[in-house]
């Protein structure tokens, strides 16, 4: 039951994914690509006062790494600089640990599932490996390699 529930958001967040589009007025930029399938995106944070005032994605990418980028990008907004990275770690974790979920990861436990296939993992990470990158200012492509 709580297993449909989840591929139902994931879905959902896939064909009408949230925050999608650019952004003019973003002062962070990064981008991520994963080699395995293809999937490209470009992030845009809007930071103010070290706090996520706004997020936003474009790109293509299967509906793990969208779904991923969409709530990604939900989560954090309101953020600060450290919860954002608090939030990347705890993600991780959720995927490749037997960890037990976190209640501090809110919607995004919904890929809880994907630590059971690997090679879906690089693909419901590769927003988040952007969002590093966007939030340490690095210039060079995010990538799950």
């Amino acid at each position: 039951m709580v297993h449909d529930l989840y591929q139902e958001i994931i879905l959902d967040h896939s064909k009408r994914p949230r925050n999608h589009h650019s952004m003019d007025d973003a002062n962070r930029q990064a981008e991520g690509y994963n080699p395995l399938c293809g999937d490209k995106l470009k992030l845009y944070l809007r930071i103010e006062d070290d706090i996520v005032r706004d997020a936003s994605f474009v790109g293509a990418g299967c509906a793990i790494s969208t779904s991923s980028a969409s709530l990604m990008t939900e989560s954090i907004k309101g953020k600060t600089r450290a919860e954002a990275l608090k939030l990347l770690e705890k993600f991780h974790e959720l995927l490749t640990t037997d960890v037990s979920v976190s209640q501090e990861l809110g919607k995004l436990v919904v890929f809880c599932g994907v630590r059971d296939y690997p090679a879906r993992v690089k693909c419901a990470t590769l927003a988040w490996h952007t969002l590093k990158n966007a939030l340490d200012g690095a210039n060079d492509p995010a990538s799950t390699e």
